[in-house]
C-alpha cells in the first residue's frame, strides 16, 4: 500500500466529514487508507463516520489520549509505505497527494514533507514553515520577533528545506517515522510536530516544503486560545528544550509571565465575525432552506468572479471541486472583507471559519 492518511478527531464531528470527503477524493487514483483516531469524543463523530465513511478504519479510544499518543496508535496500524498525518479541521484538494509524491522524487535523503497552509479565509498561515525554535529564537517569538521562528526566506508558493512543518499537515516515510520513535508521547498537545521535525533533522533527513500544493486548514477548531493553551503550549517548548538544548533559566522566566499575562488578557475565541452585507451562492441549484434560516436572500450564480466586499460566498462541494474552492478562497481579495462557507457533499449545513484565531461557525439548515 502506498499512503496511509492518519486523522486525530476530537468533538469537531462536522469538519471531520468534511476533511473525509475532500480526502477520498483524493486518494481516487492511490492504493492508500484512511484511518481515524478518535480520542474519545463527546459529539457523534465516531457514529458519522461508520454511517457515511464505512471504508474509513475507525479507532475509538477510551481516554483523550492527547495528540503525540493518538496519532502512533493510528500509524501502529497503518499499512501505507508513507504516512500523512493530517487534521480534522482541515481540507486537501484532488491532485494533493500525488502532487506531494511527484515531488517527493526529488531528494534520496527526504525526511518530512508538507504543503501551503492557508485558513478559512485564505490568508496563508506562516507555521506552515518554522526554524527551529532554539530559545533565542523562541524568547524573540515570545517578545513579537517573527522573523527567525518562520521560515520567512522561502515564499509562501515556492518550494525549499524547511527545519520544522506542522503537524496540522504532514508526510513522511513510515520507516523515516519508525526509526526517529515517531511522535514522542511526552508532548500532550503543542511541540510535538516541532519536536519530531527536528528528530527527522538530526538523523540526517532533509524536511522539505512545497509551496504550490494548498490546503484549507481552519485551525481554531483544535483549541481555543486561552491560558490553558498557553500553559500547554509553553510547557511542550520546556519539555523541548529540556530534551535537546540544555534548560535556559530566561525562558523559563518569560515562559511563567506569558502564562500570567494571557491568564489576565481577554479571549479572543469567539471574536466577532466579518460584517455581512450579501450573500452569493455558488452552486448549481438554490438552496430555500438555507434562505429560510439567514431570512436573508441569496444570489446564486455558476462561475467565481469577483465579489463585492462584506460579501459571505457559500461555496457547495455537490457543484464545485475541491481544489476550487480552496484556490478561491487563496485567490480572493484580502481587503474586501469576503467570507467563505463551505456545503460538503449530501449535507444539510454549511461551515467556515473567519479567523485563524476563533472557533469556526457550523449551521445547519
Amino acid at each position: 500500500m502506498k499512503l496511509s492518511i492518519i486523522i486525530l478527531n476530537y468533538n469537531v464531528r462536522y469538519f471531520l466529514e468534511l476533511c473525509l470527503q475532500s480526502v477520498e477524493a483524493a486518494i481516487t487514483n492511490l492504493e492508500a487508507e484512511i484511518i481515524v483516531v478518535d480520542n474519545n469524543s463527546h459529539d457523534d463523530s465516531c457514529q458519522m463516520v461508520k454511517q457515511k465513511f464505512p471504508n474509513v478504519i475507525l479507532i475509538e479510544n477510551k481516554d483523550n489520549l492527547g495528540f503525540s499518543k493518538g496519532n502512533n496508535i493510528g500509524v501502529q496500524h497503518a499499512k501505507g509505505e508513507y504516512l500523512c498525518i493530517l487534521n480534522p479541521d482541515t481540507v486537501v484538494p484532488e491532485d494533493c497527494f500525488e502532487e506531494l509524491f511527484e515531488f517527493s522524487k526529488i531528494k534520496n535523503d527526504l525526511g518530512l514533507f508538507a504543503c501551503k497552509l492557508i485558513d478559512g479565509t485564505g490568508v496563508f498561515l506562516p507555521e506552515s514553515k518554522r526554524h527551529i525554535p532554539t530559545p533565542t529564537v523562541a524568547i524573540k517569538k515570545i517578545l513579537g520577533f517573527d522573523t527567525s521562528y518562520y521560515a520567512s526566506k522561502i515564499k509562501e508558493n515556492s518550494t525549499g528545506i524547511v527545519p520544522v512543518l506542522v503537524g496540522a499537515f504532514m508526510m513522511v516515510k513510515r520507516d523515516v517515522y519508525n526509526q526517529v520513535g515517531g511522535f514522542d508521547e511526552d508532548y500532550f498537545m503543542y511541540g510535538e510536530d516541532i519536536d519530531l521535525s527536528y528528530k527527522v533533522q538530526q538523523a540526517g533527513f532533509d524536511n522539505m516544503y512545497y509551496g504550490p500544493v494548498q490546503v484549507i486548514h481552519f485551525k481554531g477548531e483544535s483549541t481555543l486560545k486561552d491560558a490553558n493553551y498557553a500553559k500547554r503550549f509553553y510547557g511542550a517548548m520546556q519539555i523541548f528544550y529540556k530534551k535537546h538544548f540544555k534548560r535556559n533559566l530566561i525562558f523559563d522566566a518569560l515562559v511563567w509571565l506569558g502564562i500570567k499575562l494571557v491568564k489576565h488578557s481577554k479571549n479572543n475565541a469567539f471574536a466577532e465575525s466579518k460584517p455581512v452585507k450579501n450573500y452569493v451562492l455558488v452552486s448549481d441549484r438554490n438552496y430555500t432552506e438555507l434562505e429560510n434560516i439567514i431570512s436573508r436572500s441569496i444570489k446564486m450564480v455558476s462561475e467565481i468572479s469577483d465579489f463585492e466586499s462584506n460579501t459571505r460566498v457559500v461555496l457547495d462541494a455537490n457543484y464545485l471541486s475541491f481544489k476550487t474552492i480552496i484556490e478561491t478562497l487563496s485567490n480572493s481579495e484580502k481587503n474586501k472583507n469576503i467570507s467563505y462557507r463551505i456545503i460538503p457533499k449530501n449535507s444539510n449545513f454549511m461551515l467556515g471559519s473567519d479567523s485563524s484565531k476563533s472557533r469556526g461557525e457550523v449551521l445547519h439548515f
